[in-house]
């Protein structure tokens, strides 16, 4: 175990993510550059940026699929380089097409999910009977995914992402492509899973979203470029809204970017 690991490791007990220098290259180009940053827990942490920003690079690293070139990451105590199978069975992840397979029908992709993550049959049942009793879906768990409104499917693929108990859920743009009264409706499902103690990391590029969240970081060309509250980060600014700060610490990072040629 290098120094940088040793460091971090000694704060494990108050972070559920620590994060040291961490970068990704693909051949000559940087996708994620030396980021840095920790999440507590229950923390609610958005990360915010354009597509091509470097959120889902990041995330993949953090969930142990994506092995970094360079610096130390550990999720819910495990290193992501020496610990990755550890990693994986320690989250919760939903994708924004859901991660559920709609020929399969609501209690199958509850099995499934519930099995993958090692669940034992005793607890799946319970856990999946809370659940369904929790989303009010009685009569619907016979019925294949692919039949349901993409809302309950929104609904459904969050709560078998936190069936196991997961140290902490990923959420990568979960509300993608859905209207903004189902949008409203997930973050309150969101924050009320918050309040049960469980830790979140949400990525999306909808600024308003932002608001839901403890703390934010905003990510551009591979770094990130701002890091506080919503709040805090509007104040530093000296902006009255969300979109103004994103375009404002994106335009000032284009402009360093441009000077030292990066």
């Amino acid at each position: 175990m290098d120094e940088q690991d040793k460091s971090i490791g000694k704060r494990n007990t108050e972070h559920v993510v620590e994060v040291l220098d961490l970068t990704k290259r693909f051949g000559k180009f940087t996708a994620v550059n030396r980021i840095s940053f920790e999440v507590c827990k229950g923390e609610v942490f958005g990360l915010l940026g354009a597509n091509g920003a470097g959120k889902t690079t990041l995330i993949r690293m953090l969930c142990g699929l994506l092995r970094p070139t360079e610096g130390v990451a550990r999720v819910v105590g495990y290193d992501v380089v020496h610990h990755p199978e550890r990693v994986k069975f320690s989250i919760g992840y939903m994708s924004q097409k859901f991660s559920l397979y709609e020929d399969l029908t609501v209690a199958e992709n509850i099995r499934f999910f519930g099995g993958i993550y090692g669940m034992k049959k005793k607890d799946l049942a319970k856990a999946g009977e809370a659940m369904i009793r929790k989303l009010r879906l009685e009569g619907v768990e016979n019925r294949l995914i692919g039949t349901l409104p993409l809302g309950w499917k929104q609904r459904i693929a969050f709560s078998i992402a936190v069936l196991h108990r997961p140290g902490l859920v990923f959420l990568d743009e979960p509300t993608s492509g859905v209207d903004p009264v189902t949008r409203r409706q997930f973050w309150e499902m969101i924050l009320e899973t918050a309040c049960e103690g469980f830790t979140i990391i949400v990525t999306t590029h909808y600024m308003d979203e932002a608001e839901y969240c403890d703390r934010i970081a905003i990510m551009t060309n591979g770094i990130i470029a701002g890091l506080d509250s919503p709040e805090n980060l509007q104040n530093q600014f000296n902006v009255s809204s969300m979109e103004d700060l994103f375009w404002k610490i994106t335009r000032e990072r284009k402009t360093v970017d441009s000077i030292t040629g990066i």
